[in-house]
């Protein structure tokens, strides 16, 4: 059992998250490279729905677009549908561990993607390639990591509770 996430710990999640995206890269970095506010929504959602609600990933989803000059909504739609997406099937994925989540978060990660695209197509972009869905084949490899380094300290808070 996890304790409840101080919202400094989140706060800082999410700028360590941006600050990784934020990062300039080239070439095949690039397309391999999670998005990793995603991945923290994702944690968050599933983890501690109670502390984190649509409005911060809509704000964060805002931040994104303006880092990425795209349109603005882009991602605060697509991450406001991942937090619907991980508040349905919540449950279902806690029953897993870690490396036994990585299907289900692939998939969620997959269809963030395909709406990233969608909005692209109809925009006027051209269809992107297989490369494009690399990032969340990353995301989801990054997975465990990513929610065994949020949950540790959170452990941590539920054993001194309990003394």
């Amino acid at each position: 059992m996890l304790a409840p996430a101080q919202s400094w710990y989140v706060f800082i999640s999410f700028v360590i998250a941006l600050i990784l995206n934020f990062v300039p890269l080239q070439s095949f970095a690039l397309v391999m490279r999670p998005d990793f506010v995603a991945l923290i929504i994702l944690y968050w959602s599933i983890n501690q729905p109670q502390q984190f609600g649509m409005s911060i990933a809509f704000c964060m989803g805002l931040m994104m677009d303006v880092d990425h000059a795209s349109i603005l909504g882009h991602h605060a739609l697509v991450y406001c549908v991942i937090i619907s997406i991980a508040s349905v099937s919540r449950r279902r994925i806690k029953i897993f561990g870690l490396v036994q989540q990585i299907p289900q978060i692939f998939i969620i990660l997959i269809i963030a993607q395909g709406l990233f695209a969608l909005i692209a197509l109809i925009n006027g972009a051209i269809m992107p390639d297989w490369q494009f869905f690399l990032g969340s084949l990353s995301g989801a490899i990054l997975w465990p990591f990513i929610a065994f380094l949020l949950s540790y300290p959170l452990k941590f808070g539920s054993d001194a509770d309990v003394l």
